[in-house]
Parts: C-alpha cells; structure tokens; sequence
C-alpha cells in the first residue's frame, strides 16, 4: 500500500505499448500528462507529445489541421474509428487497454497469462484460421497472434527483451495506466491520516488532562 510505481519498468512497458501494441490497441483515457513526474520529465513527455501529429480545429475558416501533439492530448488511435479496427483484425475488435486491468478477471495477472500462455492446440482440438490456442483465453480461441517475441522490442536500458521481462513490464504499466492518480491518493490518504492522528491524540490530550478533574470532582451538599 505504501510501495512506488517502478519508473524504470513503466517506460519499458510503454516502449512495449508503442512498438509492439499500439498496432492494433488504443489507450483513449491516457494522457501525456499523466507521464510527467512518472515515466518521464516534463520536458521528455513534452518532446514526445510533440512527435505526434494531432488533427484539430475547425479553425477561423471552418478547416481542420494537424498540430504538434500537447501534453493534454490523450495517446493517438491505431484506428479512424470501430470499423476501421474490426475491418484490420478480421471482424475482432482490439478492446482499449485504458482500463483493460480493471476489466478482467484476474487483474495484472491475467493479463500476464494471456501475453505469455501461447501454446500449440492440444490432440483433437481444430482451429479455424486465424485463431491461435491460449489456454488462459475463455474457450482457448483467441483472435490476437503472439504479440511478443524474444528480442521483439530494444529496451533503452539494455535489460533483456525476453518474453517474460517484455509482458512483466508491460503489465506493469497497464496496471498504473489503469490508475495513473493512484500515487497522488496515497500521498492525499498518509496527509490525511497523519492529520486524524494528530487531532486524536490532542483530544486525548484534552480529556485526559483538561476535563478529567472537572469530569472526576466530587461535590459534597452540607446541610
């Protein structure tokens, strides 16, 4: 509860996001912002939200432009729209991954099981093309290819880009993009129980030392 977010593994996750699934999955709900003081400097997140072109406007004229990406931008689509994705993945959808950690069973591990439980379809079991076995998917049908390839992705930090390393640190950073502000609340909650401790032991101060003789006195009434 009191644990920080890995800096070093979140951006290896978000590298894994961009070059591996951003092909075909969004993150609508994330913003540039949110990397600030986390994953990267301001001027870092900066510098990477500009490489992003944005569509934007209508302007003065009623015209639509394309503009250096800004901090308040959230992260691009792969895809114009819905059809567009469902058109590209062969009638599938790729679900946002936004909130994927909160959408599955499972939670972080799921996720993890699923990146990496590939496996070839048992004796008797037939897949029809296109699909690919994955135990940990319900049914073991799964439209999604293997995304992630030993050495598939070059981390700057020179970690090694195994399997299991590359869907560990992904996770990992779509398990803080499910809660980008959950830093920010702890920091809020230990402020605002160090505080309620504070003001109880004043008011067992209080008692204890200020009313006590008034509470403990006795009164004697003479005849």
């Amino acid at each position: 509860m009191l644990g920080t977010p890995d800096s070093a593994s979140l951006r290896r996750g978000f590298e894994v996001y961009r070059q591996v699934c951003y092909t075909c999955h969004s993150m609508k709900f994330l913003r540039y912002r949110h990397f600030v003081g986390v994953i990267y400097t301001e001027d870092q997140a900066k510098a990477l939200a500009a490489s992003v072109k944005v569509r934007d406007g209508p302007n003065d004229k009623g015209e639509y432009f394309e503009r250096p990406g800004l901090l308040t931008d959230p992260l691009p689509k792969p895809y114009e729209n819905d059809q567009a994705a469902r058109e590209a993945n062969g009638g599938a959808l790729p679900p946002d991954l936004s909130l994927i950690k909160k959408a599955r069973h499972g939670d972080a591990d799921y996720i993890f099981s699923i990146l990496t439980g590939y496996r070839d379809p048992p004796v008797g079991v037939e897949l029809r093309q296109g699909l690919y076995y994955n135990p940990y998917f319900p049914g073991g049908a799964i439209s999604m290819r293997p995304a992630l390839q030993d050495g598939g992705v070059e981390f700057e930090d020179g970690t090694p880009a195994t399997v299991s390393q590359q869907a560990k640190d992904v996770v990992n950073f779509l398990q803080w993009a499910s809660e980008p502000k959950r830093e920010m609340h702890k920091k809020m909650g230990l402020r605002i129980i160090t505080s309620l401790v504070i003001m109880a032991c004043g008011a067992g101060y209080m008692k204890r030392f200020v009313w006590a003789p008034s509470k403990s006195r006795r009164i004697t009434y003479l005849e």
